[in-house]
C-alpha cells in the first residue's frame, strides 16, 4: 500500500469512526478558550509572515473553528481566534450584550494582528462571517475574506423577529431546536453551544445580519464564500445574493454537500480546509 493510499485510508477511517464526545472529553479545557497560534515569519522556512483572524458564530465558542486554525498555523500562518463577549460562559451573559460589542471584539483582534503582520485575512462562520463583512467594509486593508454559512438573511427573518419580540415579553430564554438533519446530539457544535439562549440576543444577531448586508457593495477584497446546500438557518439564496452584490474582482463560491449550518466544525468537512488554504495562497 502506497503512502498516498495509506493517508486516504487513515483519513476515511478517522471520519467514519470519529467520536465527538471522546474529543470533547479530551479537549474539554479548550472549549471555552480563545486561541492564538504564532506562525513563522517570512524569513523562516515554511513561513509567510501572514495572519488570519477567525471569528466564531453566535452562542458558540472559538473551539468550533480551532481545528481550522491549527491547520492554517501548520501551513505557516499566525492565527487568532478571539472569544466574542458574552460567549463561553453562561447564557445570561448574552442577555444584555449588544452586537456592537462583538464588533469591537473582532476589531481589536484585527488591529492587534496588523501591528505585526502586513497581510491579515479575515474568516468567519455564521454571525462571525457577518462581523467579518463589517470589518472588511471598515478596513480596506483586509487582505481577503472567507465567509462561511453567511446569512444574507435568516430563514423567515421578519416572522422570527416578530414572534421573538412578542415572546420576549413573557419568556427570557428559549431552548435551541435542531432539525433531524443537523446531526447527532454529540455533534461538536451542540457540545460547545449554549443550549438555551436569551431571546434578546436573537434580535442582536438579526441586527448584525442587517448591518452586514446594508453596504455589501463596499466589499472589494478577494472573497471565498462557502455554504451548506442544506443549511437550516441561512436562506438558500444567501450566498448567491452576497456573491452578486460584493464588488470583489476575485470571488469564488462553493456549496458544501451533506452538511449542516456550522459545517466547518464537522470533521467530515475538513476537505474545506484545503479550499481555504488554496484561497489564501492565491490571494
Amino acid at each position: 500500500m502506497t503512502d498516498k493510499i495509506k493517508r486516504i485510508f487513515n483519513k476515511a477511517k478517522s471520519v467514519i469512526f470519529f467520536d465527538p464526545l471522546a474529543l470533547f472529553k479530551e479537549e474539554k479545557h479548550l472549549l471555552d478558550k480563545p486561541f492564538y497560534f504564532e506562525g513563522l515569519s517570512a524569513e523562516e522556512a515554511g513561513g509567510n509572515g501572514e495572519a488570519v483572524l477567525l471569528i466564531h458564530g453566535w452562542s458558540t465558542t472559538p473551539y468550533e473553528i480551532r481545528r481550522l486554525g491549527t491547520f492554517l498555523n501548520e501551513n505557516g500562518y499566525t492565527v487568532s481566534g478571539p472569544m466574542l463577549s458574552g460567549h463561553g460562559t453562561v447564557p445570561r451573559d448574552l442577555e444584555e450584550m449588544r452586537w456592537t460589542t462583538w464588533f469591537d471584539d473582532v476589531e481589536k483582534a484585527y488591529l492587534e494582528l496588523k501591528k505585526k503582520h502586513s497581510r491579515v485575512y479575515v474568516a468567519g462562520t455564521s454571525i462571525g462571517a457577518s462581523l467579518a463583512v463589517l470589518l472588511a467594509e471598515k478596513y480596506s486593508d483586509v487582505s481577503g475574506l472567507i465567509l462561511m454559512a453567511t446569512p444574507y438573511e435568516l430563514r423567515m427573518e421578519k416572522t422570527v423577529e416578530f414572534f421573538v419580540k412578542i415572546f420576549s415579553k413573557f419568556f427570557k430564554y428559549r431552548k435551541k431546536f435542531y432539525p433531524p438533519t443537523f446531526g447527532k446530539s454529540t455533534a461538536i457544535t451542540r457540545l460547545i453551544s449554549y443550549q438555551t439562549y436569551p431571546l434578546s440576543s436573537v434580535l442582536e444577531a438579526a441586527e448584525v445580519v442587517r448591518a452586514a448586508r446594508k453596504n455589501l457593495e463596499k466589499i472589494v477584497q478577494p472573497c471565498l464564500l462557502l455554504q451548506s446546500s442544506s443549511d437550516h438557518i441561512v436562506s438558500r439564496g444567501s450566498m448567491e445574493n452576497i456573491y452578486e452584490r460584493i464588488n470583489s474582482k476575485k470571488k469564488n463560491k462553493k456549496y458544501i454537500k451533506r452538511a449542516y449550518h456550522t459545517f466547518i466544525s464537522d470533521i467530515k468537512n475538513e476537505h474545506v480546509f484545503e479550499d481555504i488554504l488554496k484561497f489564501l495562497q492565491e490571494n
